[in-house]
Protein backbone atom coordinates (compact mmCIF):
# COMPACT_ATOMS: atom_id res chain seq x y z
CA UNK A 1 0.00 0.00 0.00
CA UNK A 2 3.02 2.47 1.03
CA UNK A 3 4.55 1.42 -2.40
CA UNK A 4 1.62 2.40 -4.20
CA UNK A 5 0.37 5.33 -2.88
CA UNK A 6 4.54 6.87 -2.81
CA UNK A 7 3.99 6.01 -7.03
CA UNK A 8 0.97 7.81 -6.96
CA UNK A 9 2.65 10.40 -5.41
CA UNK A 10 5.86 10.77 -7.50
CA UNK A 11 4.04 10.36 -10.49
CA UNK A 12 1.69 13.34 -10.11
CA UNK A 13 4.59 15.44 -9.01
CA UNK A 14 6.39 14.81 -12.65
CA UNK A 15 3.07 15.63 -13.92
CA UNK A 16 3.38 18.78 -11.64
CA UNK A 17 6.93 19.59 -12.53
CA UNK A 18 5.53 19.23 -16.30
CA UNK A 19 2.72 21.40 -15.61
CA UNK A 20 4.52 24.21 -14.12
CA UNK A 21 7.17 24.38 -17.08
CA UNK A 22 4.62 24.15 -19.27
CA UNK A 23 2.32 27.12 -18.17
CA UNK A 24 5.11 29.35 -18.15
CA UNK A 25 6.56 27.97 -21.64
CA UNK A 26 3.14 28.33 -23.49
CA UNK A 27 2.63 32.40 -22.09
CA UNK A 28 5.85 33.31 -23.59
CA UNK A 29 5.76 31.33 -26.55
CA UNK A 30 2.12 32.80 -27.68
CA UNK A 31 4.10 36.28 -27.27
CA UNK A 32 6.69 35.37 -29.62
CA UNK A 33 4.41 33.67 -32.42
CA UNK A 34 2.26 36.66 -31.99
CA UNK A 35 -0.94 35.67 -32.03
CA UNK A 36 -2.53 38.79 -31.34
CA UNK A 37 -4.44 40.03 -28.46
CA UNK A 38 -7.78 38.18 -29.17
CA UNK A 39 -6.52 34.97 -30.03
CA UNK A 40 -3.71 34.92 -27.96
CA UNK A 41 -5.79 34.96 -24.74
CA UNK A 42 -8.33 32.26 -26.02
CA UNK A 43 -5.28 29.93 -26.54
CA UNK A 44 -4.19 31.20 -23.03
CA UNK A 45 -7.85 30.30 -21.70
CA UNK A 46 -8.50 27.09 -23.44
CA UNK A 47 -6.42 25.22 -20.99
CA UNK A 48 -8.52 26.32 -18.31
CA UNK A 49 -11.71 25.52 -20.75
CA UNK A 50 -10.60 22.05 -21.05
CA UNK A 51 -9.74 21.76 -17.53
CA UNK A 52 -13.29 23.23 -16.08
CA UNK A 53 -15.08 20.52 -18.53
CA UNK A 54 -12.92 17.64 -17.59
CA UNK A 55 -14.02 18.65 -13.77
CA UNK A 56 -17.78 17.60 -14.87
CA UNK A 57 -16.79 14.95 -17.18
CA UNK A 58 -14.22 12.17 -16.20
CA UNK A 59 -15.43 11.06 -13.09
CA UNK A 60 -17.97 9.22 -15.13
CA UNK A 61 -14.76 8.11 -17.33
CA UNK A 62 -13.02 6.75 -14.65
CA UNK A 63 -16.05 5.25 -13.02
CA UNK A 64 -16.35 3.47 -16.70
CA UNK A 65 -13.00 2.04 -17.34
CA UNK A 66 -11.04 2.32 -13.86
CA UNK A 67 -8.39 4.40 -12.59
CA UNK A 68 -5.00 2.73 -14.49
CA UNK A 69 -6.89 2.50 -17.72
CA UNK A 70 -7.86 6.51 -17.51
CA UNK A 71 -4.75 7.45 -15.86
CA UNK A 72 -3.31 5.90 -19.19
CA UNK A 73 -5.56 7.63 -21.47
CA UNK A 74 -5.60 11.03 -19.74
CA UNK A 75 -1.72 11.07 -19.87
CA UNK A 76 -1.34 9.62 -23.24
CA UNK A 77 -4.12 12.21 -24.33
CA UNK A 78 -1.42 15.09 -22.84
CA UNK A 79 1.39 13.59 -24.13
CA UNK A 80 -0.24 13.85 -27.85
CA UNK A 81 -1.49 16.68 -27.99
CA UNK A 82 1.89 18.59 -26.64
CA UNK A 83 3.91 16.77 -28.78
CA UNK A 84 1.87 18.02 -31.87
CA UNK A 85 1.89 21.81 -30.84
CA UNK A 86 5.46 22.47 -32.67
CA UNK A 87 4.24 21.06 -35.46
CA UNK A 88 1.81 22.34 -36.22
CA UNK A 89 2.05 26.44 -34.78
CA UNK A 90 -1.54 27.71 -35.29
CA UNK A 91 -3.55 29.57 -33.11
CA UNK A 92 -6.36 27.82 -33.93
CA UNK A 93 -4.80 24.21 -33.59
CA UNK A 94 -2.62 25.52 -30.12
CA UNK A 95 -6.52 26.43 -28.91
CA UNK A 96 -7.66 22.59 -29.53
CA UNK A 97 -4.30 21.29 -28.28
CA UNK A 98 -3.88 23.00 -25.20
CA UNK A 99 -7.74 22.58 -24.34
CA UNK A 100 -6.94 18.66 -24.49
CA UNK A 101 -3.96 19.36 -22.16
CA UNK A 102 -6.06 21.08 -19.82
CA UNK A 103 -9.00 18.15 -20.31
CA UNK A 104 -5.81 15.53 -19.90
CA UNK A 105 -4.42 16.91 -16.81
CA UNK A 106 -7.33 17.70 -15.05
CA UNK A 107 -8.25 14.22 -15.69
CA UNK A 108 -5.15 12.65 -14.71
CA UNK A 109 -5.31 14.99 -11.08
CA UNK A 110 -8.82 13.66 -10.61
CA UNK A 111 -7.53 10.01 -11.12
CA UNK A 112 -4.87 10.31 -8.66
CA UNK A 113 -6.54 12.05 -5.57
CA UNK A 114 -9.67 10.51 -5.87
CA UNK A 115 -7.49 6.94 -5.81
CA UNK A 116 -5.02 8.61 -2.76
CA UNK A 117 -8.43 9.70 -0.63
CA UNK A 118 -10.25 6.04 -0.94
CA UNK A 119 -6.96 3.88 -0.63
CA UNK A 120 -5.07 6.01 1.76
CA UNK A 121 -5.96 4.35 5.65
CA UNK A 122 -8.05 6.77 7.37
CA UNK A 123 -5.47 7.39 10.41
CA UNK A 124 -2.98 8.22 7.95
CA UNK A 125 -5.11 10.18 5.27
CA UNK A 126 -3.94 13.59 6.41
CA UNK A 127 -0.54 13.15 6.35
CA UNK A 128 -0.43 11.43 3.26
CA UNK A 129 -2.41 14.60 1.84
CA UNK A 130 0.26 16.45 3.34
CA UNK A 131 3.05 14.60 1.79
CA UNK A 132 1.16 15.10 -1.74
CA UNK A 133 0.31 18.44 -1.72
CA UNK A 134 4.14 19.64 -0.86
CA UNK A 135 4.82 17.28 -3.48
CA UNK A 136 3.12 18.57 -5.89
CA UNK A 137 3.68 22.07 -4.89
CA UNK A 138 7.22 21.73 -4.81
CA UNK A 139 7.36 20.53 -8.52
CA UNK A 140 5.35 23.07 -9.86
CA UNK A 141 7.48 25.22 -8.46
CA UNK A 142 10.63 23.81 -9.56
CA UNK A 143 8.95 23.64 -13.25
CA UNK A 144 9.05 27.32 -13.16
CA UNK A 145 12.83 27.47 -12.70
CA UNK A 146 13.47 24.78 -15.85
CA UNK A 147 12.24 28.23 -18.26
CA UNK A 148 15.70 29.89 -17.52
CA UNK A 149 17.38 27.22 -19.48
CA UNK A 150 15.05 26.20 -21.99
CA UNK A 151 15.04 27.65 -26.14
CA UNK A 152 11.65 29.02 -25.64
CA UNK A 153 11.40 29.45 -29.59
CA UNK A 154 12.65 25.23 -29.99
CA UNK A 155 10.71 22.21 -30.25
CA UNK A 156 12.88 20.43 -26.85
CA UNK A 157 11.05 22.03 -24.11
CA UNK A 158 7.56 20.40 -25.76
CA UNK A 159 9.96 17.01 -26.49
CA UNK A 160 10.77 17.22 -22.11
CA UNK A 161 7.35 17.74 -21.47
CA UNK A 162 6.04 14.78 -23.28
CA UNK A 163 9.01 12.69 -21.24
CA UNK A 164 8.17 13.66 -18.15
CA UNK A 165 4.09 12.72 -18.80
CA UNK A 166 5.09 9.50 -20.09
CA UNK A 167 7.14 8.37 -17.75
CA UNK A 168 4.63 9.38 -14.93
CA UNK A 169 2.42 7.37 -17.00
CA UNK A 170 4.30 4.58 -16.67
CA UNK A 171 4.94 4.43 -13.17
CA UNK A 172 1.41 4.29 -13.01
CA UNK A 173 0.43 1.63 -15.44
CA UNK A 174 2.99 -0.66 -14.04
CA UNK A 175 1.38 -0.74 -10.32
CA UNK A 176 -0.08 -3.45 -9.10
CA UNK A 177 -2.31 -1.71 -6.77
CA UNK A 178 -6.07 -2.32 -6.50
CA UNK A 179 -7.94 0.80 -8.26
CA UNK A 180 -10.91 1.87 -5.82
CA UNK A 181 -13.98 3.38 -7.06
CA UNK A 182 -15.75 6.75 -7.35
CA UNK A 183 -18.73 7.53 -5.24
CA UNK A 184 -21.76 9.47 -6.73
CA UNK A 185 -22.16 12.76 -5.23
CA UNK A 186 -26.09 14.23 -4.83
CA UNK A 187 -26.48 17.15 -6.82
CA UNK A 188 -26.67 20.73 -6.01
CA UNK A 189 -28.62 23.62 -8.15
CA UNK A 190 -26.52 26.11 -8.51
CA UNK A 191 -29.07 29.14 -7.41
CA UNK A 192 -29.27 27.09 -4.32
CA UNK A 193 -25.74 27.54 -3.41
CA UNK A 194 -25.63 31.30 -4.62
CA UNK A 195 -28.13 31.94 -1.99
CA UNK A 196 -26.74 30.08 0.67
CA UNK A 197 -23.27 31.46 0.46
CA UNK A 198 -23.21 34.37 -2.26
CA UNK A 199 -19.68 35.34 -1.17
CA UNK A 200 -18.36 32.14 -1.65
CA UNK A 201 -19.41 32.17 -5.27
CA UNK A 202 -18.40 35.25 -5.78
CA UNK A 203 -15.30 34.64 -4.38
CA UNK A 204 -14.65 31.70 -6.62
CA UNK A 205 -15.33 33.43 -9.39
CA UNK A 206 -13.47 36.23 -9.06
CA UNK A 207 -10.15 34.42 -7.92
CA UNK A 208 -10.74 31.82 -10.37
CA UNK A 209 -10.20 35.24 -12.79
CA UNK A 210 -7.37 36.59 -11.26
CA UNK A 211 -5.40 32.89 -11.13
CA UNK A 212 -6.54 32.41 -14.57
CA UNK A 213 -4.92 35.74 -15.53
CA UNK A 214 -1.87 35.47 -13.09
CA UNK A 215 -0.74 31.80 -14.32
CA UNK A 216 -1.40 32.79 -18.24
CA UNK A 217 -0.32 36.29 -18.83
CA UNK A 218 2.42 37.17 -15.57
CA UNK A 219 5.12 35.54 -17.67
CA UNK A 220 4.01 37.18 -20.54
CA UNK A 221 3.91 40.62 -18.14
CA UNK A 222 7.49 40.29 -17.41
CA UNK A 223 9.15 39.08 -21.08
CA UNK A 224 7.21 42.74 -22.11
CA UNK A 225 8.95 45.02 -19.23
CA UNK A 226 12.17 43.34 -20.18
CA UNK A 227 12.96 41.39 -17.18
CA UNK A 228 15.20 38.22 -18.22
CA UNK A 229 14.11 34.81 -18.20
CA UNK A 230 16.29 34.16 -15.09
CA UNK A 231 13.84 36.46 -13.32
CA UNK A 232 11.03 35.34 -14.97
CA UNK A 233 11.71 31.84 -13.87
CA UNK A 234 12.48 32.59 -10.22
CA UNK A 235 9.38 35.53 -10.27
CA UNK A 236 7.16 31.72 -11.03
CA UNK A 237 8.86 29.94 -8.37
CA UNK A 238 8.55 32.92 -6.00
CA UNK A 239 4.74 32.77 -6.66
CA UNK A 240 4.33 29.18 -5.99
CA UNK A 241 6.86 28.57 -2.86
CA UNK A 242 4.71 31.63 -1.70
CA UNK A 243 1.54 29.98 -1.64
CA UNK A 244 2.40 27.22 -0.35
CA UNK A 245 3.82 29.29 2.59
CA UNK A 246 0.63 30.93 3.35
CA UNK A 247 -1.44 28.04 3.18
CA UNK A 248 -1.44 26.86 6.57
CA UNK A 249 -1.26 30.21 8.51
CA UNK A 250 -4.10 31.55 6.92
CA UNK A 251 -6.24 28.20 7.29
CA UNK A 252 -5.38 28.78 11.15
CA UNK A 253 -6.61 32.39 10.73
CA UNK A 254 -10.13 31.49 8.68
CA UNK A 255 -10.72 28.74 11.00
CA UNK A 256 -10.75 31.07 13.83
CA UNK A 257 -12.46 34.73 12.60
CA UNK A 258 -15.14 34.92 9.75
CA UNK A 259 -13.81 33.64 6.48
CA UNK A 260 -15.22 36.78 4.64
CA UNK A 261 -13.20 38.91 6.22
CA UNK A 262 -10.03 36.86 5.96
CA UNK A 263 -11.28 36.93 2.11
CA UNK A 264 -11.29 40.63 1.95
CA UNK A 265 -7.84 41.02 3.73
CA UNK A 266 -6.51 38.38 1.40
CA UNK A 267 -7.87 40.14 -1.69
CA UNK A 268 -6.87 43.68 -0.31
CA UNK A 269 -3.01 42.64 0.42
CA UNK A 270 -3.31 40.73 -2.81
CA UNK A 271 -4.85 44.48 -4.86
CA UNK A 272 -1.51 46.10 -2.96
CA UNK A 273 1.27 43.58 -4.08
CA UNK A 274 0.02 43.79 -7.50
CA UNK A 275 0.00 48.01 -7.83
CA UNK A 276 3.27 47.82 -6.32
CA UNK A 277 5.23 45.46 -8.81
CA UNK A 278 4.40 48.26 -11.26
CA UNK A 279 5.17 51.00 -9.36
CA UNK A 280 7.91 49.89 -7.29
CA UNK A 281 11.53 49.25 -8.88
CA UNK A 282 11.85 46.22 -10.53
CA UNK A 283 15.17 44.92 -8.70
CA UNK A 284 15.25 41.57 -7.78
CA UNK A 285 14.80 41.32 -4.10
CA UNK A 286 11.19 43.65 -4.94
CA UNK A 287 10.28 41.77 -7.61
CA UNK A 288 10.74 38.30 -5.99
CA UNK A 289 9.21 39.77 -2.56
CA UNK A 290 6.36 40.76 -4.43
CA UNK A 291 5.63 37.10 -6.35
CA UNK A 292 5.22 35.43 -3.39
CA UNK A 293 3.11 37.64 -1.75
CA UNK A 294 1.11 37.67 -4.96
CA UNK A 295 1.18 33.87 -4.72
CA UNK A 296 0.49 33.84 -0.92
CA UNK A 297 -2.73 36.02 -1.28
CA UNK A 298 -4.02 34.06 -4.56
CA UNK A 299 -3.53 30.35 -3.37
CA UNK A 300 -5.43 30.94 -0.45
CA UNK A 301 -8.72 33.23 -1.87
CA UNK A 302 -10.08 29.72 -3.44
CA UNK A 303 -9.80 27.45 -0.40
CA UNK A 304 -11.27 30.18 2.07
CA UNK A 305 -14.21 30.37 -0.55
CA UNK A 306 -14.98 26.67 -0.34
CA UNK A 307 -14.36 26.28 3.33
CA UNK A 308 -16.59 28.91 4.02
CA UNK A 309 -19.24 27.61 1.25
CA UNK A 310 -19.03 24.43 3.76
CA UNK A 311 -19.94 26.14 6.88
CA UNK A 312 -23.36 27.28 4.64
CA UNK A 313 -24.54 24.22 3.56
CA UNK A 314 -25.18 20.83 5.42
CA UNK A 315 -22.24 18.16 5.19
CA UNK A 316 -24.15 15.95 2.79
CA UNK A 317 -23.86 17.89 0.55
CA UNK A 318 -19.92 18.47 0.58
CA UNK A 319 -19.01 17.00 -2.61
CA UNK A 320 -21.99 19.20 -4.78
CA UNK A 321 -20.89 22.34 -3.31
CA UNK A 322 -17.48 21.48 -4.02
CA UNK A 323 -18.30 20.30 -7.65
CA UNK A 324 -20.40 23.72 -8.35
CA UNK A 325 -17.24 25.73 -7.14
CA UNK A 326 -15.08 24.49 -8.99
CA UNK A 327 -17.13 25.17 -12.43
CA UNK A 328 -17.70 28.67 -11.35
CA UNK A 329 -13.59 28.92 -10.94
CA UNK A 330 -13.40 27.33 -14.01
CA UNK A 331 -15.45 29.78 -15.60
CA UNK A 332 -13.32 32.12 -14.26
CA UNK A 333 -9.94 31.35 -15.44
CA UNK A 334 -11.28 30.84 -18.54
CA UNK A 335 -12.80 34.75 -18.85
CA UNK A 336 -9.50 36.16 -17.08
CA UNK A 337 -6.93 35.84 -19.57
CA UNK A 338 -9.31 36.67 -22.17
CA UNK A 339 -9.76 40.08 -20.46
CA UNK A 340 -6.43 40.29 -19.46
CA UNK A 341 -4.58 40.01 -23.13
CA UNK A 342 -7.59 42.56 -24.16
CA UNK A 343 -6.46 44.83 -21.17
CA UNK A 344 -2.80 45.00 -22.00
CA UNK A 345 -3.45 45.14 -25.96
CA UNK A 346 -5.86 48.38 -24.82
CA UNK A 347 -3.98 49.88 -22.22
CA UNK A 348 -0.29 48.80 -22.20
CA UNK A 349 1.66 45.86 -20.13
CA UNK A 350 0.88 47.12 -16.99
CA UNK A 351 -2.43 46.66 -17.68
CA UNK A 352 -2.87 43.07 -16.87
CA UNK A 353 -1.49 44.38 -13.11
CA UNK A 354 -4.14 47.16 -12.63
CA UNK A 355 -6.78 44.59 -13.97
CA UNK A 356 -6.24 41.67 -11.47
CA UNK A 357 -5.71 44.54 -8.64
CA UNK A 358 -9.22 46.37 -9.58
CA UNK A 359 -10.94 42.80 -9.62
CA UNK A 360 -9.06 41.67 -6.35
CA UNK A 361 -10.51 45.30 -5.03
CA UNK A 362 -14.14 44.14 -5.92
CA UNK A 363 -13.69 41.08 -4.03
CA UNK A 364 -12.75 42.21 -1.30
CA UNK A 365 -15.46 45.20 -0.97
CA UNK A 366 -18.10 42.55 -1.18
CA UNK A 367 -16.68 39.83 1.35
CA UNK A 368 -16.78 43.00 3.69
CA UNK A 369 -19.43 44.16 2.96
CA UNK A 370 -21.59 41.35 3.37
CA UNK A 371 -19.38 40.74 6.63
CA UNK A 372 -21.07 43.62 8.33
CA UNK A 373 -24.77 42.73 7.26
CA UNK A 374 -25.20 38.82 7.89
CA UNK A 375 -23.82 37.28 10.56
CA UNK A 376 -21.39 34.72 10.05
CA UNK A 377 -22.00 30.95 10.24
CA UNK A 378 -20.52 28.87 12.54
CA UNK A 379 -17.19 26.77 11.23
CA UNK A 380 -17.30 22.93 10.29
CA UNK A 381 -15.18 20.14 11.19
CA UNK A 382 -14.12 20.32 7.44
CA UNK A 383 -12.76 23.66 7.18
CA UNK A 384 -9.80 24.31 5.37
CA UNK A 385 -7.22 22.21 2.86
CA UNK A 386 -4.16 23.06 1.32
CA UNK A 387 -4.79 23.21 -2.58
CA UNK A 388 -2.34 23.54 -5.16
CA UNK A 389 -2.71 26.24 -7.92
CA UNK A 390 -3.89 24.95 -11.29
CA UNK A 391 -5.08 21.46 -9.57
CA UNK A 392 -6.28 21.53 -6.30
CA UNK A 393 -10.29 21.60 -6.64
CA UNK A 394 -10.76 18.86 -8.02
CA UNK A 395 -9.81 16.81 -5.06
CA UNK A 396 -12.83 18.20 -3.02
CA UNK A 397 -15.26 16.66 -5.70
CA UNK A 398 -14.47 13.34 -5.42
CA UNK A 399 -14.66 13.10 -1.62
CA UNK A 400 -17.34 10.79 -0.27
CA UNK A 401 -20.31 13.03 1.32
CA UNK A 402 -19.34 11.42 4.74
CA UNK A 403 -15.99 11.49 5.32
CA UNK A 404 -14.16 14.59 6.37
CA UNK A 405 -12.19 16.71 4.23
CA UNK A 406 -8.18 15.35 5.20
CA UNK A 407 -6.45 18.12 7.68
CA UNK A 408 -3.10 17.86 6.14
CA UNK A 409 -1.80 18.37 9.97
CA UNK A 410 -3.10 15.60 11.16
CA UNK A 411 -0.17 12.70 12.64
Amino acid sequence: MRAAIGTLILATSLVQLANGFFGTLISLRVAIEDFGSTLGGIVLSSYFAGFTFAAMRCGRIIERVGHIRAYAAFAGLVAAATAAMPLWVDPVAWLVLRAIVGFGCAGLFITTESWLNAKAPPDQRGRVFAIYMVGTFAALAVGQLLIAKADVGSVRPFNGIVALFALALVMVSTTRAEAPRIPAGATLPMRQLARAAPIAVAGCLLSGIMSGTFYSLLPAWAQGEGIDRRTIALFMFAAVAGGLAFQVPVGWWSDGTDRRRVLAMLAVGFAVAAVALVVLPHTMPIVLTLAALLGGFLSTLYPVCVAHAHDCMAADRVVAVSGRLILVSGIGSVIGPLLGTWIMAGFGINGVLYFMAVTAAVLAMLAWSRSTRVAAPPHEERSFDILTPQASPLAHALRHPTEPSPDPAAP
